[in-house]
């Protein structure tokens, strides 16, 4: 399995494993549509832009490096690595609560409404367009690419943990780092945490430029964004924000007329991030045709899936049809037949006729 795929993997499998275990020791109800938006809010465009920003990065190496980094020992290129990526996060996450064009990007990661690991991958689709504006001037300085990978890598995964639900306050850890009690701060929407605790991983930059604030005891810690929700479709979650910033207006359409079990959402959208991590996996391997369709299959399963949370007809027809369609199109006309690809087909097309029952049933009744 190579890194890509582990990643994701070991992703699904901690976000699984820690709502499990809210629900075993606190008896919190899994809001499983919003957990299944955090999971396929950006996992394949978004990683897609994530590309683009990398071989940016590349160019700006290749054609504007000043050497500056790269004449350094070794070591203390590490060290610039790590200490200057996490200045360039703290800019370009305090530039996304400052300007409204890059809030129209963010606010995607702060409408979640539960903290949780999951809310660690919720973003939208641009957010690596961003952050390329932000990590240039490293290109520029001369930090090898493979140090610029490694460190961003090191700070999201730092992130990710800082977003867990079961870790309270970390003693002498909070004065240093941004760690999960920090963070709450940072989602929080009363008016004293507002636009607080940019950092990413180290808390100097916070204390440094004035943006830190401690997480209180007397003050309740909600979450979210006030205003209107988007909903759980993707694609609305990472373009309203734009088109509201651009002053034109395209509203979802359709009627809310059909409610799915969150059961069957929950299980949907594991499955389709499982073709997620099986697509990382193997993509290398096949031509453009299958690359681009596979990954055109995966788009489309996250907008269906955002269409039946939002209880939109047209996303479980989106999502049947799929069902229906990928098998077909993986298995025979791609050739992807090995068990770890014939299982997943398997069970989407399983998915896909349990719900065609669930709604004869509905029907019937």
């Amino acid at each position: 399995m190579n890194v890509f795929a582990l990643t994701f993997t070991v992703m699904l499998a901690v976000v699984l494993l820690e709502l499990l275990a809210l629900r075993h020791w606190r008896r919190e109800a899994i809001p499983w549509r919003e957990i299944i938006f955090n999971l396929n809010s950006g996992h394949i465009v978004m990683w897609v832009f994530r590309g683009v920003e990398v071989a940016g990065f590349g160019l700006l190496l290749q054609y504007a490096n000043l050497h500056l980094v790269d004449r350094l020992p070794v070591f203390w290129q590490w060290v610039f690595a790590f200490v200057a990526w996490d200045l360039s996060f703290y800019c370009m996450h305090r530039a996304h609560h400052t300007w409204r064009i890059f809030w129209a990007v963010h606010v995607v990661h702060h409408q979640g409404e539960h903290f949780s690991l999951s809310l660690g991958i919720r973003n939208s689709w641009y957010s690596s367009l961003t952050s390329f504006l932000f990590v240039a001037p490293l290109a520029v300085l001369g930090l090898p690419l493979e140090m610029f990978v490694a460190a961003s890598s090191f700070h999201y995964a730092v992130q990710l943990y800082n977003h867990n639900a079961f870790v309270g306050k970390s003693g002498w850890l909070d004065r240093v780092l941004v760690t999960p009690s920090n963070h709450r701060v940072h989602h929080a929407t009363h008016p004293v945490y507002l636009n607080k605790n940019f950092g990413g991983t180290f808390l100097i930059w916070d204390k440094l430029f004035g943006s830190y604030q401690p997480e209180r005891d007397d003050i309740p810690l909600h979450y979210g964004v006030n205003g209107a929700s988007p909903g759980y479709n993707p694609f609305w979650a990472s373009n309203q924000g734009l088109q509201a910033w651009f002053r034109r207006r395209f509203a979802p359409s359709g009627q809310r007329a059909m409610r799915m079990p969150a059961a069957y959402i929950a299980t949907g959208g594991i499955l389709l991030f499982g073709m997620v991590i099986y697509y990382v996996e193997r993509v290398a391997g096949w031509d453009a045709i299958g690359q681009w369709s596979v990954f055109a299959c995966l788009v489309a399963g996250t907008i269906a899936i955002g269409g039946m949370s939002d209880e939109r007809r047209w996303g479980w027809l989106g999502w049947l049809a799929l069902t229906l369609a990928m098998p077909a199109l993986c298995a025979g006309m791609f050739g992807m037949r090995d068990g770890w690809a014939l299982a997943l087909l398997a069970l989407l097309l399983v998915h896909g006729l349990a719900g065609l029952r669930l709604r004869e049933a509905a029907w019937a009744n």
